[in-house]
């Protein structure tokens, strides 16, 4: 997977679970849960889309590369 199909996937997924949020003025550094303020269950929602549009399994060790959409994309390129 590409840099931009990661974080084509990344921006869809988080849109799915947050559909507030505006991906054009994303902060891609930003904490999903702090900054953008994804509780527990839209985080995980956001984790499943992720696996589920990558078809990577994603264990809970992974959550915390996962901060981040800069950190999510990096996450798929190297697993993908």
């Amino acid at each position: 997977m590409t840099p931009q199909e990661a974080r084509e996937l990344a921006v869809r997924s988080l849109t799915k679970v947050a559909p507030d949020i505006d991906p054009d003025v994303l902060d891609d550094g930003a904490d999903l849960r702090d900054d953008l303020g994804l509780d527990s269950l839209d985080f995980l929602g956001f984790v499943e889309a992720l696996s589920e549009g990558s078809d990577v399994r994603i264990e809970e060790d992974d959550y915390q590369e996962l901060a981040t959409l800069d950190g999510s994309v990096d996450f798929l390129v190297r697993r993908t």
